[in-house]
């Protein structure tokens, strides 16, 4: 699609940035979009910058930046501020790797039920239930507080 700079309808600028009208509004209201004057008695257009903008802001997204973080990496965009952009990045990864070890032990842990389960075919009481079970009552009492 070639058009003008600042040729853009909101619903053209949604389309190409492949959002829906209200995400954009959104990232109005929130600051991390502008939203362009209105030209008298007619519609706001918008440009190629504004889509590369929200393509930015979705790729930071999808590498789990907060909108916070996205409006202070939108801050450091020239080019200049590569240590405060790497000090987000840093975070961000230490998050990451966080959530990977919870998920391996969650794996872990599933994997050992799901086991124990296969293994105990015919028994009244299903070891998966019955480990939930035992969790909730160590949680109900406070045991498992510390």
């Amino acid at each position: 699609m070639h058009s003008k700079p600042e040729s853009l309808t909101i619903g053209a600028f949604a389309k190409a940035a492949g959002v829906n009208v209200e995400t954009i509004r959104f990232y109005q209201r929130k600051g991390l979009l502008a939203e362009p004057q209105r030209p008298q008695g007619g519609i706001r257009r918008y440009g190629q910058a504004d889509v590369a903008r929200l393509s930015f802001v979705k790729t930071a997204q999808r590498l789990g930046f907060s909108l916070d973080e996205i409006a202070e990496l939108l801050c450091l965009e020239d080019g200049t501020h590569c240590t405060e952009a790497s000090r987000l990045a840093e975070y961000r990864l230490q998050d990451v790797r966080a959530k990977l070890a919870d998920l391996a032990r969650i794996e872990s842990a599933l994997s050992e039920l799901v086991s124990a389960c296969q293994a105990g075919k015919g028994e009244v009481c299903c070891p998966l239930i019955a480990s939930l079970q035992g969790a909730t009552a160590l949680v109900a009492t406070g045991a498992d507080s510390g």
